[in-house]
């Protein structure tokens, strides 16, 4: 097929080159005029493990190419797919003006029996929208239009393209559904074939589930630590069952990202707009914003409630490792707490330095951890890269000033931490002190020499 992928933002800019891999011709299509003419010379605007090297070898196949005209990109064009953006408005709501243009744009290029695919998250009811703006703009019917929500992760996005776990494609037409399996036919994956609202809806409803599952063992990580309960064995127990099952189940300071947070917003929205009032979702959203704060009040229990002049060293910036985006990232909200107790925070990430100047104007960043966390009072993880999890414990605590580390996202040994002599506060486990049984061992052995002296 010829694909015109229009947006080459994070999921069509990931979709064109998997499409463009497993064979397929595809022309992505972005107004960004600086954007495109990177993309064009092989550089990837975004980080996202193996992608820059498939771009490259796509666009060496001539399989894959760039353009800022839309009409170069429908020429031919078996299939249009929408992957704007749909940003959030003030009151939660998705933003469809990126949509409607680009709907009208093909509406003034269109192609008798073209099939326009949004990929775009969008509202119940847009590609009906969707299907209206183009017709009133070329003065037919004579196209189709179909949805298929993605389902991509950040930092696992080639994967979960080649390898997906299913694909929902809603439609109206038996020719629509043709083309749309045919189009996932080389990933062998489950195909859920529905009407264009079950699929608008598939997305919204995906991310809210998943969402409340991490609220909720985060509340119950939070029951764990008042008494005395590990979350970490907890959630191990209870995700055996496989009614529940064992992902999403990991405790730390809440979820961020792109999708998530905008997307339950959105879902209730939608609700609201279908006089329906829910009430899990609005919940799920309240314990993730105060569970983000959590790692800020361990903190000023381990410095006695007084941060003033504090040294912290903020260790993740990024909202998940693997992915250089800061969007709805957990740092966005603990820096400036941190800020309003008048601590001096050096943070550091491997990835999303870039994004971190933009995103918190001000902020300190370190070349390295080491160069971080030194001569800190406390260290805050916030982000488990691999690169944290490797850290050496004694070249930490050697660093630092204080031996005091909280964990938002559970990457240490309890008991490691203890026998290496660190103050280590985490998610729903209990907090444990390894400064104590230093002093115990001084303690033992200046007694230990007292006794002998004493005896002679």
């Amino acid at each position: 097929m010829k694909l015109c992928v229009i947006g080459t933002g994070y999921v069509g800019l990931v979709s064109g080159v998997c499409y463009s891999h497993i064979g397929h011709e595809v022309v992505c299509v972005d107004r960004d005029q600086e954007k495109i003419k990177r993309l064009s010379q092989g550089e990837v605007p975004i980080f996202e493990p193996g992608l820059e090297d498939m771009l490259a070898s796509n666009m060496a196949a001539g399989r894959l190419s760039f353009t800022t005209r839309l009409s170069d990109g429908l020429a031919g064009a078996d299939a249009a797919i929408i992957a704007v953006g749909t940003p959030a408005r003030a009151d939660g709501s998705a933003n469809l003006d990126y949509v409607e243009a680009v709907a009208k744009e093909i509406g003034s290029c269109i192609t008798a029996g073209l099939v326009v695919i949004t990929k775009s998250t969008v509202p119940v009811g847009t590609n009906r929208k969707v299907k209206n703006w183009i017709a009133e703009t070329c003065g037919h019917e004579d196209f189709e239009v179909a949805s298929c929500p993605e389902f991509l992760r950040e930092g696992t996005a080639i994967a979960d393209t080649l390898e997906m776990e299913r694909a929902v494609i809603g439609v109206e037409s038996v020719n629509a559904e043709r083309l749309l399996r045919d189009l996932h036919k080389p990933f062998q994956t489950t195909i859920v074939t529905c009407n264009l609202e079950t699929a608008e809806m598939a997305k919204y409803a995906a991310n809210a589930f998943l969402a409340t599952k991490i609220s909720f063992i985060n509340e119950v990580a939070n029951v764990c630590e008042q008494v005395g309960a590990d979350v970490t064995s907890l959630a191990e127990a209870i995700g055996l069952d496989h009614r529940i099952g064992r992902h999403f189940l990991k405790a730390g300071i809440g979820y961020g990202g792109s999708c998530f947070p905008k997307d339950t917003q959105a879902f209730i929205r939608v609700a609201q707009q279908a006089g329906y009032d829910l009430q899990i979702v609005p919940a799920v959203e309240r314990v993730n914003a105060a569970q983000r704060l959590t790692v800020v009040h361990k903190l000023k229990t381990a410095l006695g409630h007084n941060l003033a002049g504090k040294q912290i060293a903020m260790l993740g910036l990024a909202f998940k490792p693997n992915t250089d985006d800061m969007r709805a990232a957990p740092a966005l909200d603990v820096y400036p707490a941190l800020e309003r107790e008048q601590a001096n925070t050096v943070a550091f990430d491997p990835i999303a330095t870039e994004q971190a100047k933009a995103a918190l104007p001000g902020i300190q960043l370190a070349n390295t951890w080491q160069q971080a966390v030194k001569d800190a009072d406390a260290v805050l993880l916030l982000t488990d890269w691999e690169t944290f999890k490797d850290i050496s414990l004694p070249e930490l605590k050697k660093l630092t000033k204080q031996p005091i580390v909280i964990d938002g996202r559970n990457m240490f040994d309890p008991k490691e931490m203890e026998m290496h002599g660190f103050y280590y506060d985490s998610v729903g486990r209990p907090v444990v002190d390894g400064r104590l049984e230093r002093i115990r061992e001084w303690e033992d052995l200046v007694l230990g020499v007292y006794d002998r002296f004493a005896n002679g």
